[in-house]
């Protein structure tokens, strides 16, 4: 009896080794493996890499195509060999299941006796996605290094082909190449956004590249340990201040994973689950006592965070929660890992999308919860950051592939080899032609590697970045500025870079007005005395170019007193240039906080509200579609000498939907802190998003301080967030700016809070049009203006849906306006006026 208990333990045993074997041996349906430059297969962490000879059929050509070896010392066999293009190359891989396909990439400068490696200048596309653009390892000779990089590309279709373009006549090399699909399980969780939290749906369609990937409280896994090959660094590098934790551990075979397969090896491998970082000081009351990872980040892409739990910690269940933060914001409040696994040692974890903040750092925290019954702590056993694609489809800067490689995102046809010489031919001599002329323009100074200056604009015949058929007749007198002479352009007056030189006295840093991401913007006066602002595009960033376009687009149709006028452009020597008219008084934010400047009046913040509700209500109505601004901010709102308000900065502007239409389907892009949160959610842009960010306006101008201030406890960091928090409650007098108080009359504050609260109503729907927003605010301007003490609850902004708009639909767009004033700015001559419409119903 007892030898057949033991031969029931062992069938057991044994079935639980084959479970766990099964677990672990995900087997790619996809699975190429590339040596490049190799003479034969090589064998890395237990898996063949095909040879150069292998893997032959897959380059789309074997000419001028050499073989290096290196001799140097280098962490894997994989750096050791390299092919080198000397011009485009792709290769094209079969896809027999569609999906997610890891894409990795190995480069090192392996010495050559002709090719610098180390110079090479290239760009690698798929064909929907630039992975790297302008892509370079210059290094020291005697420091030579090498690079990995990992992404996640959903392929749609049954090939990927990955293409390797040199720029400006340099090379391009690759060491080796891994294309691997993965199971869906990896990214079938729907993640979250914050501020507020809400689901993020655009997944499937972006590409992401692994930033960092932590095996948190444990030692470096290479890809031998992952079931997916992935390699996972220590995170004490990262730690903010490393007493703040301490590592933890048990056997990785205790870690459990869901029966539901919704957590799996795939996820994460159990060694990962089986390390984690606690609190330094295990029990601590302090709620603000966190333990903090700090990470370097783009400031201008969004990122996917993925972080894993598994409680190694506790006895029993239910013994702690903990609160998680990105960003100083919450992002988990109380989590109680027991609620979530319904056993110890289990594996759980959780996907959350960071918008783009501007900030060049990322910061996830973990502390303890003020519901903790037992003991405070906080733990975290892994942790993934991944950057996501933009909406030009690129990992790499601003361009899209089509941007880099004309062409390339479109199927490709068989002809025959004539036609294709002819067309090849062609191609060579344009890009030729560009690469001569930015050679002649471009500053003798600059090094023969560094990066190329932007191809000039084609608004005179060009057609590398066409803006449109209607602005390829546009002319200009050589050597003198002169206005546009095609009439359907209205493009204004076209400057020389000689002009713009001697209007900022060279480019004067003393005549520095700001910096943007699109450059510096510089003071400048013209010949005939007139002050200006002018943009220069700073080429190295190679930013702006879309922006570039779309500002000389959108400005050239529009004419208000109330929006930024674009006097003309230059895109002479390569340079892409704009000139605004002057707004002496600068951005709205200086006027209240950050500066030393004198606090505007009550009154005058509302004059200033009003003009901007003015502009964007034009923006809005002015045109069948109209035009979503999708950058409102106080930055964005600039004040001339006479402090009338003036809406700035249309780089990001869309056009409306169609009568047809609810909205336009777009990649998320603004300014952190004033986003629209349904628009971030749904990628789906309307009129009312323009409307949301104008509420978090409302709130600066209303408390004087940012939008977003991370350095405020958790509560008061989102200025929306807080200050309807105060609204809901009816103190929003607590929380305004102390130069005000005293001040504003109480029907005027309670008529503009309302007004903000609409605004930032969570639906896109419940919110008021901009027409509306204006008629309430010029409300409140005449309540504080006639110093009513009378409660306006009869015309609450609470009803503001029902509120019929008042103000006058702008006529559509006529370009023949564009050198004069609209009848709209006579008839708002003065901010002295802004409701004189409203005393006087006729005027309406």
């Amino acid at each position: 009896m007892a030898r057949m208990g033991n031969l029931v333990i062992l069938v057991l045993c044994l079935l639980g080794f084959l479970v766990a074997q099964n677990r672990a041996a995900y087997t790619p349906v996809d699975n190429y493996l590339i040596d490049c430059g190799a003479s034969q297969k090589t064998t890395v962490d237990g898996r063949d890499f095909q040879s150069d000879s292998q893997s032959s059929s897959l380059l789309s050509t074997s000419q001028a195509i050499l073989v290096t070896t290196a001799s140097a010392s280098v962490p894997s066999d994989l750096y050791l060999t390299a092919r080198v293009f000397v011009k485009q190359s792709s290769y094209t891989f079969n896809i027999q299941q569609e999906g997610r396909h890891w894409v990795r990439l190995y480069f090192y400068p392996v010495p050559h006796p002709v090719y610098d490696l180390k110079s090479a200048l290239f760009s690698v596309t798929t064909e929907k996605f630039v992975l790297l653009h302008n892509f370079s390892m210059k290094v020291d000779a005697t420091a030579s290094t090498y690079l990995f990089k990992e992404y996640l590309i959903n392929v749609t279709s049954d090939s990927l082909t990955l293409t390797f373009a040199p720029m400006n006549s340099s090379i391009a090399f690759i060491n080796a190449i891994e294309v691997v699909s993965v199971p869906d399980l990896l990214t079938s969780n729907v993640p979250m956004v914050l501020s507020p939290l809400g689901s993020f749906t655009g997944l499937p369609e972006i590409a992401l590249e692994t930033t960092y990937r932590l095996n948190v409280g444990g030692q470096k896994l290479t890809p031998k340990n992952d079931t997916l090959g992935r390699t996972w660094a220590s995170d004490q590098s990262y730690l903010s201040l490393n007493s703040s934790a301490q590592n933890i551990s048990v056997p990785a075979s205790s870690i459990n994973y869901p029966s539901s397969g919704t957590v799996t090896a795939e996820i994460a491998p159990n060694y990962v689950y089986a390390t984690a970082e606690e609190m330094g000081n295990a029990n601590v009351s302090n709620e603000n006592f966190n333990i903090t990872w700090a990470f370097s980040v783009d400031p201008d892409f969004s990122y996917f965070v993925r972080m894993h739990f598994c409680d190694i910690v506790s006895k029993a269940l239910n013994e702690f929660v903990f609160n998680v933060f990105i960003n100083s914001q919450t992002a988990i409040n109380n989590l109680d890992l027991s609620s979530k696994t319904s056993q110890l040692a289990t594996a759980y974890y959780t996907d959350f999308v960071v918008n783009g903040t501007g900030s060049s750092k990322l910061t996830v925290s973990i502390g303890p919860s003020s519901l903790d019954n037992g003991g405070s702590n906080a733990i975290l056993n892994g942790l993934e950051i991944m950057k996501m694609s933009n909406e030009a489809g690129s990992l790499d800067g601003p361009y899209s592939v089509d941007g880099i490689i004309p062409g390339a995102s479109k199927s490709s046809t068989k002809v025959g080899p004539i036609v294709g010489s002819v067309v090849g031919a062609a191609a060579a001599l344009v890009l030729l032609a560009g690469g001569y002329y930015c050679f002649l323009r471009a500053p003798k100074s600059k090094s023969k590697h560094s990066p190329p200056a932007w191809l000039p604009l084609p608004l005179h015949g060009g057609n590398s970045h066409s803006m449109g058929s209607k602005v390829s007749t546009i002319s200009h007198k050589s050597g003198t500025g002169s206005y546009v002479s095609s009439a359907q352009s209205n493009l204004g007056r076209y400057f020389t870079f000689a002009e713009i030189q001697e209007a900022t006295n060279k480019f004067d840093e003393s005549l520095l007005l700001g910096v943007g991401g699109f450059g510096k913007v510089y003071q400048g006066q013209l010949e005939d005395g007139t002050k200006v602002a002018v943009k220069r595009g700073n080429p190295r960033s190679e930013q702006g170019l879309t922006e570039f376009q779309t500002e000389i687009e959108m400005l050239s149709k529009l004419r208000h007193r109330h929006l930024v006028s674009l006097i003309g452009y230059c895109e002479e020597h390569c340079e892409m240039i704009l000139v605004y008219e002057y707004m002496a008084n600068g951005p709205l934010r200086s006027h209240l906080y950050g500066s030393n400047l004198p606090s505007l009046s009550w009154k005058q913040r509302l004059e200033v509200c009003i003009g901007a509700a003015r502009g964007l209500h034009y923006l809005h109505t002015g045109a069948a579609q109209g035009i979503i601004h999708r950058d409102v901010k106080t930055t964005n709102i600039l004040l001339d000498e006479n402090l009338v308000a003036k809406v700035a900065d249309f780089g990001l502007s869309k056009t409306g939907p169609t009568l047809d239409q609810t909205h336009v389907s777009t990649a998320v892009k603004g300014s952190f802190g004033y986003l629209d949160p349904e628009y971030f959610r749904r990628q789906q842009l309307t009129e009312k998003s323009d409307v949301y960010s104008f509420g978090v306006v409302l709130l600066e101008v209303l408390c004087a301080r940012p939008a977003l201030n991370p350095v405020l406890p958790r509560e008061q960091v989102n200025i929306a967030e807080w200050a309807m928090h105060y609204q809901k409650k009816g103190m929003l007098d607590q929380i305004i700016d102390s130069h005000l108080a005293g001040t504003i009359n109480p029907g005027s504050l309670k008529k503009f809070g309302e007004t903000a609260e609409k605004c930032l109503e969570e639906q896109g729907i419940d919110r008021p049009a901009m027409g509306d927003v204006l008629w309430n605010l010029e409300y409140a301007y005449q309540l504080q203006e006639t110093a009513m003490r009378n409660d306006p609850d009869e015309n609450s902004t609470n009803h503001i849906a029902e509120i019929p708009l008042r103000y006058t639909q702008p006529e559509p767009f006529d370009t023949s306006i564009i050198d004069r004033g609209s009848d709209d700015d006579l008839a708002d001559a003065t901010t002295s006026a802004v409701f004189s419409q409203l005393v006087n119903p006729r005027g309406r």
